[in-house]
């Protein structure tokens, strides 16, 4: 996505943006708020679409469950409709019900992933073959297959990419917003099924800054569901569908629907350009980035391709590479046309794929690629090109796997041979790789820039699923990017038996969009609650000099807390200069919970008061106290106002003795002697190995 709104994208200053925006006449420059990609797909289906039906399967419940909460509030759509929802049994049944709810000339959505979206696919043809404009939001998840898992994997929609669905991708939770009413659109227009796709947990669990569609927006973009959809199921008007037809009539059925199908393109293209003059976001079915002079490029879909654009700039800023990057948007319909226009002056172009399937020549987005080069090469497409790149194939990303600057650079790197002679010695280029792993075909990390935005601030947290952390995260995300005006970008990392079991937590906030979507190893504060964090790692590394670490203790001491460290991380800490702050929060959360149910989780929320007093954001503002925490209430509302104002207020007194009581170890005290008899953990040197 290309923003019109190039200051708000440079500079962060969103003020001027607006101003640039009314001079340019954008009639909707979108509500300014943080969501996840779930919250934001949810806005807009609760306005636009009058049912859905779905089965939670993780990491799309979220999706669903927000759906439904609409509808026992009781919420109509724009049109004045009463929204409808229904889980029945499974994912099979839920897809079955909303192609009867279409047949009935009804605006549906669902939302699977996985699994769940594979047990579909025996009614995803059938959808598609009866030409029922439907939108499913897919959060993108790792099939079972060697084992569960439940993070982000693209095999899922790669394995029903041939049941005649259109296909988008959205990189972040603004794109799974518009592009949800973008597919809406053509999909009606083009009475085609659509996918709105995003990366489970890296997009649909990731707090963003986005730009939520008006409903002014949404009325006139989509219109209302009566003038744009058939009712089939109309006594007074009957039609058969679901037939039986034979030799003589099946082939005749099925090459006639490409009437409809080709028109597809055509309707999506339309779609792009109306939002685009409604809200100055430009999309495309592909996003060329850094392309017009590039020799190497990396072509993909979803979250990472803004990793591999930060990638990307780093490497033109600090080593002159010309290098670029291709996102594709649109995977159905293919643009194998625009694809092989934006790739043709590339030497090399590797396709990474959130995927692997080896028994295959190639994985699908590569096969494609090289498809559509191949007939612009025969004179088959209607471009020119003088030779064909090479094109490597490689796969990163499985099941969640962390995928970083340093892993695309590493791409980079292979494709102009820069990696011949590195650390490892002799390597030459893979025409297939794979990415962050340890494997005969990985691509060796050599080096992980910090390319946040200058000025960013990050946080990695270490706790406990179920103590309330990964939602505090969410509040500080929202608290800073609404009081102090901050581009934020705030997610979780947990298994899928997370309660009880160490979870970890990021947020970056930085005066500008924030490019890579993984784990941070540069970082300015670590709290930890889980006070086993130093035994299960190094929740040290990484950490920025004169930066800050909190510690949940019992310890009021700050002389005892200290010798309560270990040894070798006292050195760290020292080494950098780093301020230590300890807190009892258990202590705070039961005195502060009127509800002995909530006291285990507020000890979560106790970080947001630690948080304003260790991040600079509170001083260098110049709020008062006053101001600072009137906004700490409106965040606080935001995320607890439904369970009462009791709840809400003893939220907030545990925010204020977080803010006023946290406590810090003096120099003085972290440079005496300890007082602490030696033990054996004081002599382990902890070294950590890629794995």
């Amino acid at each position: 996505m290309q923003n019109v709104l190039t200051s708000e994208k440079k500079n962060g200053h969103a003020n001027k943006a607006v101003a640039d925006a009314a001079a340019i006449s954008i009639p909707y420059l979108g509500i300014a708020t943080t969501v996840d990609g779930s919250e934001a797909v949810v806005w807009v289906d609760t306005h636009i679409t009058q049912g859905a039906c779905a089965y939670p399967i993780t990491p799309s419940t979220n999706m669903g469950s927000g759906y439904e909460i609409s509808v026992a509030a009781g919420k109509e759509n724009l049109w004045g409709d009463k929204l409808f929802f229904l889980e029945p049994e499974s994912e099979h049944s839920s897809a079955s019900a909303c192609e009867g709810y279409a047949l009935a000339g009804g605006r549906v959505a669902n939302f699977t992933s996985g699994q769940g979206l594979v047990l579909m696919k025996e009614v995803l043809y059938t959808i598609s073959g009866k030409r029922l404009p439907v939108v499913f939001h897919i959060g993108a998840r790792a099939l079972t297959s060697h084992s569960l898992n439940v993070h982000a994997g693209h095999d899922d929609v790669m394995a029903v990419a041939d049941c005649g669905w259109g296909m988008l991708f959205g990189k972040n939770a603004q794109e799974a917003a518009d592009l949800a009413l973008i597919a809406r659109r053509t999909a009606e227009a083009s009475h085609t099924p659509f996918m709105n796709i995003q990366d489970g947990f890296l997009t649909t669990h990731t707090i963003e800054n986005v730009r939520l569609p008006e409903p002014e927006l949404m009325r006139a973009f989509i219109g209302t569901p009566s003038e744009k959809l058939k009712n089939l199921f109309d006594p007074s008007a009957p039609f058969a569908t679901g037939v039986v037809q034979n030799q003589d009539s099946y082939m005749k059925g099925k090459i006639a629907q490409r009437w409809f199908t080709n028109h597809v393109i055509t309707a999506l293209n339309e779609a792009f350009r109306e939002y685009a003059r409604l809200t100055g976001r430009q999309y495309a079915v592909v996003e060329p980035f850094m392309l017009d002079d590039a020799e190497y490029a990396i072509v993909g879909m979803g979250s990472a391709m803004e990793t591999a654009m930060a990638a990307a700039t780093w490497l033109r800023r600090e080593r002159g590479k010309k290098v670029g990057v291709l996102n594709v948007t649109a995977f159905r319909p293919f643009p194998a046309l625009e694809i092989v226009h934006a790739l043709r002056g590339c030497r090399v172009v590797s396709v990474v794929e959130r995927m692997d399937n080896p028994l295959a020549k190639d994985n699908p987005l590569t096969t494609e690629v090289k498809a559509s080069f191949a007939d612009a090469y025969t004179g088959i497409l209607p471009v020119a090109i003088e030779g064909m790149p090479k094109i490597y194939s490689g796969s990163y990303g499985l099941g969640g796997r962390d995928t970083r600057v340093a892993d695309f650079i590493a791409a980079f790197d292979n494709m102009s041979g820069s990696n011949i002679q590195n650390i490892y010695g002799a390597e030459p280029s893979r025409p297939y790789f794979t990415l962050g792993i340890k494997h005969e075909t990985a691509l060796h990390r050599t080096v992980d820039p910090d390319v946040r935005p200058a000025g960013s601030f990050s946080m990695r947290g270490h706790s406990v699923g179920g103590y309330g952390s990964v939602t505090t995260n969410k509040v500080i995300a929202s608290l800073v990017a609404e009081i102090f005006g901050s581009y934020v970008q705030a997610y979780p990392k947990y298994g899928s038996e997370k309660k009880g079991l160490p979870t970890t937590y990021y947020l970056t906030c930085a005066p500008e969009h924030i490019l890579p979507h993984c784990e941070l190893e540069h970082v300015e504060f670590v709290p930890m609650n889980d006070v086993n964090a130093f035994n299960l790692g190094n929740p040290l590394d990484g950490l920025s000099p004169n930066g800050a670490i909190f510690i949940q203790t019992d310890k009021t001491d700050a002389a005892q807390v200290w010798d309560a460290i270990p040894a070798h991380a006292k050195h760290a800490l020292l080494e950098k200069n780093i301020t230590v702050y300890y807190m009892d929060t258990v202590k705070v959360a039961r005195e502060s919970s009127s509800r002995i149910d909530l006291q285990q989780r507020m000890q979560g929320i106790i970080l947001l008061g630690i948080f304003l007093r260790v991040a600079p954001f509170a001083r260098t503002s110049g709020f008062d106290e006053a101001h600072l925490f009137a906004g700490v209430e409106k965040s606080l509302r935001k995320y607890f106002g439904k369970r009462g104002e009791q709840v809400v207020a003893d939220n907030l007194n545990a925010v204020r003795r977080g803010y006023s009581e946290v406590m810090s170890i003096s120099p003085e005290i972290m440079h005496a002697p300890s007082t602490r008899p030696a033990t054996p953990e004081d002599n382990i040197q902890i070294i950590f190995h890629e794995s």
